[in-house]
């Protein structure tokens, strides 16, 4: 069977030209994962609308609530930096599904991306940073409150710290939260995970792989998940607007194939989320994030999953 990947097409809703954003980039990624012939369009997995119930294992109910009937403020959606419509809620909460779908096929295969995913500066109660939701959190709780994980760790390589989660699962043992990231970047305040790896600025391929493979090294036999769910974003790229790290196209494929390699050698299973990622060239935007799906594809034919 084909590598499983998750998207809908209710991922990039009409949005306004311009946008500090890059709604269009699930699409585009899409896109070129098609035209590149590593999917069909129908080969995509499809996920349904993650149920409230679930959502609420992380969220405040009367949170949820006031985002999806666009009851937000002002000051609200300013902090989270998008526009509310309906669609766009709708999104949302679709792409929370698409996460959990990937994860439970990653349990079931070994392997799985979405095409989507990484909303790590959501919190339990309000939003921020282009993020509304936390998938990650979300996931880390429903799997072990379902029984389906013991333990799960989220390796997150997005070049932003990711607040959002350290904070929702700081009372979950069981959620181990890492997170590598740019020490001078957003956000201004840091949370604590259970470790934060912070970068300095401008650092480059050799010296961020070198972290990555002692961070896994340690962290994967010290707490032998049963799950990782890597944030894959791409955003730590030397040509990203908002990053401040400088790896390049190379670099981000060697990161990736070094998460999927660390814990498939493991016989951990791994879901792939696509993090954070910001160009006002899009095309490029989503080649940069296909590299994750091409890494996972590789792997995947290597290993005969």
């Amino acid at each position: 069977m084909p590598l499983p990947l998750v998207y809908h097409d209710d991922y990039s809703p009409p949005f306004p030209a311009g946008h500090r954003f890059p709604m269009e980039k699930f699409r585009l990624l899409r896109d070129h994962l098609v035209d590149t012939a590593l999917t069909r369009d129908e080969a995509l997995l499809r996920p349904e609308l993650c149920p409230v119930e679930i959502l609420a294992l992380a969220h405040d109910p009367v949170y949820i609530e006031r985002y999806c009937s666009g009851a937000l403020g002002r000051e609200e959606l300013r902090r989270l930096g998008l526009p509310w419509s309906p669609e766009l809620a709708r999104r949302t909460v679709r792409a929370v599904g698409g996460s959990l779908l990937a994860a439970e096929q990653a349990l079931q295969h070994g392997l799985a991306c979405h095409l989507a995913g990484g909303t790590h500066h959501a919190h339990y109660d309000h939003p921020a940073g282009f993020c509304i939701f936390n998938d990650l959190a979300v996931i880390a709780r429903y799997l072990l409150e379902s029984g389906q994980a013991g333990r799960v760790l989220i390796f997150d390589c997005d070049v932003h710290q990711g607040d959002g989660t350290a904070r929702i699962l700081a009372d979950t043992p069981d959620a181990i939260t890492v997170s590598l990231h740019c020490e001078q970047n957003f956000p201004a305040r840091k949370a604590d995970s259970d470790w934060d790896i912070g970068l300095p600025r401008g650092m480059g391929d050799a010296d961020y792989l070198k972290v990555v493979d002692e961070a896994l090294n340690y962290l994967l036999p010290l707490y032998q998940p049963d799950i990782v769910l890597y944030d894959a974003g791409v955003d730590v790229h030397r040509d990203d607007a908002l990053g401040y790290l400088a790896l390049t196209d190379a670099g981000l494929a060697a990161r990736d194939r070094a998460v999927l390699d660390h814990c498939l050698g493991r016989d951990i299973p791994v879901v792939g989320v696509i993090g954070g990622g910001y160009d006002t060239d899009r095309a490029a935007l989503a080649r940069r994030h296909g590299i994750l799906h091409h890494c996972a594809d590789q792997v995947w034919r290597a290993r005969g999953l």
